[in-house]
């Protein structure tokens, strides 16, 4: 499958299955949409009558293109068959180890952000803090479920975690202790608000945390429009300077600043370079996640905006390069040449079945977004996964077995979608968010540019 389009002046040609990206010229490009169903004689006599009147296109320079054309498909370059549809259906049998766990210390907040998908961190439940017990049990579970595999991943994940930082710290303390009995390695990532950020978390995350996920929305204004405490009052002032010195202290890297934008701050990207601007360098934005009839939700008049608003992103981040300043953008992170293998290109996360999510009580579910949802419940950490039939189902949730992914040309980079995304909007985890896809889709193609803008610039 080829996928053809025009961005920052660039005529883009990618080649899904075999990964391969192509920026050609204008006629070239015209070429490689006609080749496919028409003869030489056609695409030639084509050529010459809509490109004939300038002196660098002739009916030789036309062949030798057709001929490069046919070189590049017959390298496996452009357009390759898709030959790894039945590698999607073996996932069934693969005997999966879990090999990541979200744990959910706290199902409680101390801000109160009304777009909030957890509710408040309660997660339509009760508020719950996580007992060194259960956390210890979950670190158990993993280390007995993780098979051979040596390098385990461990979320800390709210609600707010802060609001129960002793039993985090106890945690990561206990998995230490059997990192060399058992051959293991932990990685931990703490998400936070930031309002109980202190030099002590600070100096405990940077030894022990691989990673660290910042919550700011941007501008003041935006951020403050929810993201607010319990008496009211908006939260900007008080952890932007405690993230700019995390973020510091972490020597810039191995963080993210992740923000959510919502129908009100269509015009995100001012919230990203708000952020780049206070010397953030790792930045993430992500589409809020709620019901259509929410007052946050995206609308289908929005979209045109919000693409404009990735292509406006591509092109800035790429000027601001160029001066020395650059950031990165979790979106736009595209390797072309060193990516994901193929298995994992087609199953994507590996929720409900590599990666599950531990309530304060214990039960496992296959993502944060599934937490006490009771058609999802897989078991619990002291019987492992009981509901055999809900794992099974997330084992063939990959990028095939989806119809409506059969003929997208992104398949291959979003694995499918997220399974969760997809249930909520269609009420199955085998059916797509289509809002989603299609912002996917646009980020894909903004991040192809810029890379084929660099390898231009070299």
């Amino acid at each position: 499958m080829v996928h053809q389009y025009e961005l920052n002046g660039y005529h883009i040609v990618l080649d899904t299955c075999s990964g391969a990206v192509h920026s050609v010229d204008e006629v070239a490009y015209d070429i490689i949409a006609l080749f496919p169903d028409h003869s030489r004689e056609e695409i030639v006599a084509a050529m010459l009558e809509k490109y004939g009147g300038r002196p660098d296109v002739d009916r030789g320079e036309l062949e030798q293109c057709l001929d490069d054309v046919q070189a590049l498909k017959d390298a496996g370059k452009l357009f390759t068959p898709d030959t790894f549809e039945p590698l999607a259906f073996d996932f069934k049998a693969r005997n999966t180890v879990v090999k990541a766990l979200c744990l959910h210390v706290a199902h409680t907040c101390n801000l109160n952000c009304s777009y909030c998908f957890a509710s408040q961190g309660k997660f339509h439940g009760e508020r719950a803090l996580m007992s060194f017990e259960v956390g210890r049990q979950a670190i158990d579970f993993l280390v007995a479920h993780s098979g051979g595999r040596t390098n385990l991943e461990v979320d800390f994940f709210g609600g707010e975690p802060l609001m129960n930082w002793q039993v985090v710290k106890d945690i990561v303390a206990y998995a230490r202790s059997l990192e060399a009995e058992h051959h293991k390695r932990f990685r931990f990532t703490l998400t936070t608000n930031g309002v109980l950020v202190d030099d002590e978390v600070i100096d405990f995350a940077n030894r022990e945390m691989h990673n660290v996920v910042m919550s700011l929305d941007g501008r003041k204004e935006v951020h403050d429009r929810f993201r607010k405490d319990y008496a009211g009052r908006g939260s900007y002032d008080v952890i932007v300077p405690k993230f700019q010195k995390f973020a510091k202290a972490r020597g810039e890297r191995d963080y993210y600043i992740r923000g959510t934008y919502t129908h009100h701050n269509t015009d995100f990207t001012r919230d990203i370079f708000h952020m780049a601007d206070l010397g953030f360098t790792q930045l993430s934005m992500e589409p809020v996640v709620c019901p259509p009839d929410d007052p946050c939700a995206l609308t289908e008049e929005d979209m045109p905006v919000l693409f404009e608003q990735y292509e406006l992103l591509a092109r800035e981040m790429l000027r601001r390069e160029k001066e020395g300043r650059g950031f990165t953008f979790y979106h736009y992170m595209l390797d072309l040449t060193h990516g994901p293998c193929i298995y994992k290109r087609i199953s994507g996360c590996g929720s409900g079945t590599e990666y599950m999510a531990v309530t304060p009580w214990g039960d496992l579910y296959p993502c944060h977004q599934f937490v006490n949802d009771p058609a999802y419940l897989l078991g619990n950490i002291w019987d492992g996964v009981t509901n055999e039939k809900v794992r099974d189902e997330f084992k063939l949730c990959n990028a095939y077995a989806r119809p409506e992914c059969q003929d997208c040309w992104a398949k291959l980079y979003c694995s499918g979608g997220c399974p969760a995304n997809a249930y909520h909007a269609s009420g199955s985890i085998r059916g797509i968010h289509e809002q989603g896809c299609r912002l996917f889709r646009k980020r894909i193609e903004c991040a192809v540019m810029m890379q084929v803008a660099r390898s231009e610039e070299t």
